[in-house]
């Protein structure tokens, strides 16, 4: 795979079980690269490590004024130079794109991961993680495939060197080949320690990370509510503990840098006494000596690389582990469905709730929990993240169903919906019916002033459709986000709609509009709006109020405004006392009712005798319950007859006129 040939067809299946072996099915699948850079790695540090001995021949060759095997020996070192040139580049060229091409595979799995689980993504493992997995620890696996196939080129050139050593001069050989193994295990002690620091890091910064993500996503409500320097602080802490594990981590690096240095400084000087010494007894040339002195010296080009393995190995590892745990998350349901695909269209009913949403009505759904609301908003849209019942669509399960039928038949809408950055035309290219269109959808959103808003935001965009979104809509409103992601969702006409809380950042008059053009653009289709908002439900065909999870009554709003108290509690935010309150006043109010019905003068209607109406005027015009009879003589008193209940009657008449005014 060359790096033109991005992205992948398919990145493959990985085995996600832990950090290590995600490491090793990475390299696994990049062999073709690793043995490419295999290739040219070993062509460069053998080319390195063979100018020592190029170095003692021509040296042998002046003490023995031999002019044709100086010659001979400025040819090698001419081969050798042309060795590391060329295997350096093309070495350069093939990790790169090792590095590269392992970064992307990572992506591309974290993506399709990202498209499988949907928001259960961000219910299982915290925003900022994904972002950390998704660019640093992608570049830190990358450079653990990348230096993989160096350092096992360099290790093969350690091997060789100290086989030609030994072959060369038996006596050196033997000290260099027993003591260049003590120099690569030297480190080893400290590798666990040091790698402990680095998972300490890693950790620390990727709660960094979250918090940083987090304020930045929020940063709009904490200048609201005055929070910036609280977040401030906090960040503040949490950079300077990242600071001290980095400090931490360095030294340890800093101490097996060292000791890379000291080592190889203490074999040359124990190479050099003892080549010195041979060389005075007669047993080596001095060629030979500084072939030897030579090959030491350039053999700690190659060492270095054991410092870069454990180094990539140790900041890779917890990285790794990161994303394996990203990738080994499932979704309760399997998405590829146990039916054919389909897009079934009916009514749309939920067993767990009993909730029913008819076929082509606008059905609002209250439920009093926000997070049980966003529950059953996902579980109605089929293959949720929480194992349970099916939803039912025209009798068809719909976790059965292929995910692409089901979300096609189905789409919801959250209550956070995001914005992709583009241009306006670019978030709303969405897969479609062509029933809506762009302009329709707009409309019926009211995103009038979204689009000048976005007109003026956008030097050069003359069409505000090509004017451009930022990073999740940042640069506008909440109510203007609201609205253009539910005129995507317009846009696409499904089957069914289902709305969770669409407007709760919109204004009342707009928020009016917008259930008006809800309602005509959707006319003969399914849709479901969870909210708690009067002028939404007062425009829905049916209300079903969720109480604990069950649909436990059904109506129009004003039908369950007049007669339910739970959905008045949670539309009116009536509290409980008024709630009791209005039943005692209801209850007092019908006892005095029943108490003047029983004295013989109901409250609307005639007398026993049906000589005077309790309200209006007698049929004689004599007298009136309220006011005076026509000819101004009579009293309420007359028009009651003998007037002996009249203290009674007049005291429970005001008794009445109060309940009814408080209430």
């Amino acid at each position: 795979m060359q790096i033109q040939d991005l992205p992948y067809p398919d990145p493959g299946v990985p085995d996600a079980r832990s950090g290590p072996r995600f490491l090793w099915w990475l390299g696994r699948n990049q062999l073709g690269g690793q043995f490419r850079s295999l290739a040219w790695g070993l062509l460069h540090f053998v080319s390195v490590s063979a100018l020592p001995f190029c170095v003692g021949f021509a040296v042998q060759a002046v003490v023995d004024r031999s002019g044709n095997r100086l010659a001979l020996t400025g040819g090698l070192l001419v081969l050798c130079g042309a060795g590391i040139a060329v295997g350096d580049t093309f070495l350069h060229r093939a990790a790169v794109t090792n590095w590269i091409t392992a970064a992307a595979r990572v992506q591309q799995l974290l993506a399709r991961q990202a498209a499988h689980l949907g928001s259960a993504l961000t219910r299982r493992v915290a925003a900022g993680e994904v972002v950390a997995v998704s660019t640093g620890d992608v570049e830190k696996i990358g450079w653990f495939v990348e230096a993989l196939s160096r350092f096992l080129a360099a290790a093969l050139t350690i091997v060789i060197a100290c086989v030609g050593l030994y072959l060369y001069e038996p006596a050196l050989g033997v000290v260099v080949a027993v003591g260049v193994p003590v120099l690569a295990v030297s480190v080893l002690p400290l590798l666990p320690r040091a790698t402990r620091r680095a998972d300490v890091q890693r950790e620390k910064a990727g709660r960094a990370t979250e918090l940083a993500s987090d304020t930045v996503a929020g940063l709009r409500v904490l200048r609201g509510i005055g929070g910036e320097e609280l977040f401030l602080d906090r960040y503040r802490r949490a950079s300077q503990e990242v600071r001290h594990a980095a400090v931490r981590s360095a030294r340890m690096w800093a101490v097996i840098s060292a000791i890379q240095v000291l080592m190889p400084g203490l074999l040359l000087i124990a190479v050099v006494w003892y080549g010195v010494h041979l060389a005075r007894q007669g047993r080596i040339t001095v060629g030979e000596l500084v072939t030897v002195y030579s090959a030491v010296m350039i053999m700690s080009y190659p060492l270095r690389h054991f410092e870069e393995i454990a180094m990539a190995y140790s900041f890779s590892r917890p990285s790794a582990r990161r994303a394996a745990r990203v990738l080994s998350l499932e979704r309760v349901t399997d998405t590829g469905g146990t039916r054919a695909a389909e897009v079934p269209g009916g009514d749309l009913f939920d067993p767990d709730t009993g909730l029913l949403a008819p076929s082509g009505l606008l059905t609002a759904v209250v439920c009093g929990d926000p997070d049980a609301a966003g529950r059953l908003a996902e579980r109605l849209g089929g293959h949720p993240a929480e194992a349970g019942t099916s939803v039912l669509l025209d009798g068809v399960p719909l976790d059965e169903l292929p995910l692409d039928s089901a979300r096609t038949a189905v789409l919801v809408q959250d209550k956070d919906p995001v914005l992709l950055s583009g241009s306006l035309r670019e978030l709303l290219d969405v897969p479609a019916s062509g029933a809506v269109g762009a302009e329709e959808a707009l409309a019926a959103a009211q995103c009038g002033d979204v689009l000048v808003a976005l007109a003026q935001g956008s030097l050069g965009a003359e069409d505000p459709m090509d004017a451009r979104i930022t990073e999740r809509g940042r640069s506008l409103s909440g109510g203007q986000r609201q609205r253009l992601a539910l005129a995507r969702s317009l846009i696409t006409d499904p089957e069914v709609l289902v709305l969770d809380e669409p407007t709760s950042a919109v204004d009342s008059h707009t928020e009016a509009r917008i259930a008006d053009g809800v309602r005509e653009v959707r006319t003969g289709r399914t849709t479901v709006v969870l909210t708690s908002s009067p002028l939404l439900l007062d425009h829905a065909d049916r209300v079903v109020l969720v109480h604990e999870g069950k649909a436990v009554a059904v109506g129009t709003h004003r039908d369950l405004l007049r007669r339910e108290p739970r959905y008045r509690v949670v539309v009116t935010r009536e509290t409980e006392d008024e709630t009791a309150s209005r039943a005692d006043l209801d209850g007092e109010q019908g006892s005095l009712r029943g108490e003047l019905d029983h004295d013989g003068a109901p409250l609307r209607g005639a007398s026993d005798d049906g000589e005077a109406p309790r309200r209006g005027a007698s049929d004689n015009g004599e007298a009136s319950l309220r006011g005076v009879s026509d000819n101004g003589e009579a009293p309420l008193r007359d028009a009651l007859g003998d007037g002996d209940d009249l203290d009674d009657e007049a005291a429970l008449r005001s008794a009445l006129e109060e309940i009814e005014e408080s209430a």
